[in-house]
């Protein structure tokens, strides 16, 4: 039986991977640098805010991290607040689901600044029994301290981790989780690491994810 599952973020629940990559130009531009999408997929899509400029910037002092993390964050905000992240198919219906039955939490590299005001335009803020963000590690996915992290709020040494990345699926194998990959990011051959592929979260239950695993 399941003992917990703990979701992705960008990807998984929303559809804003876009939205930080154009976030992240906005403020990597007036420094003569943009990434390019295939290069954010390729690259930096699973790294936290931090990692990615310092993958960006190898010789970036702490003051100037700070700065481009701000502007980033600033940039975000405002994208979302021009469009907005669209939910993923299947995404809230299988949160609402879960929780109360198993506990549930979102493990994330995003800021926990960009996550709260999506999870509660969506209505499930008060799902998860933990939420892990980029605030909370020292590192980001694919290392597994953010699961590892995740699990241990949550009391758990085993459940599964639902990943739309092969840096996500990394982090929670590395963590000891099962994973449960969906292709809204990447097509199924980037995914194989993954115990379960899956085209959507459409219809998913407990009962079906307990047969999955």
């Amino acid at each position: 039986m399941i003992s917990a599952v703990l979701f992705d973020f960008d990807g998984v629940i929303v559809d804003s991977e876009r939205i930080h990559w154009a976030a992240f130009n906005a403020v990597l531009e007036p420094h003569g640098k943009t990434i390019s999408w295939t290069e954010y997929t390729d690259v930096f899509i699973g790294f936290d805010d931090r990692d990615t400029f310092k993958t960006a910037f190898p010789d970036l002092g702490k003051d100037e991290l700070a700065t481009l993390i701000a502007g980033k964050a600033a940039a975000f905000q405002d994208l979302l607040a021009d469009g907005g992240a669209a939910a993923l198919p299947g995404a809230v219906d299988l949160i609402k689901h879960l929780s109360g039955d198993v506990p549930i939490a979102i493990c994330s590299g995003a800021l926990r600044e960009d996550i709260v005001p999506i999870i509660e335009k969506l209505g499930v803020a008060d799902a998860f029994d933990t939420i892990v963000t980029a605030d909370d590690t020292h590192i980001s996915k694919p290392n597994p301290a953010p699961y590892k992290l995740a699990a241990q709020n949550l009391g758990i040494t085993n459940g599964i981790a639902i990943e739309d990345t092969p840096a996500g699926i990394a982090s929670a194998k590395g963590a000891g989780l099962k994973v449960l990959a969906v292709t809204n990011s990447y097509d199924r051959s980037y995914l194989t690491a993954a115990d379960v592929v899956v085209d959507t979260l459409e219809g998913l239950t407990l009962e079906k994810l307990n047969k999955l695993f």
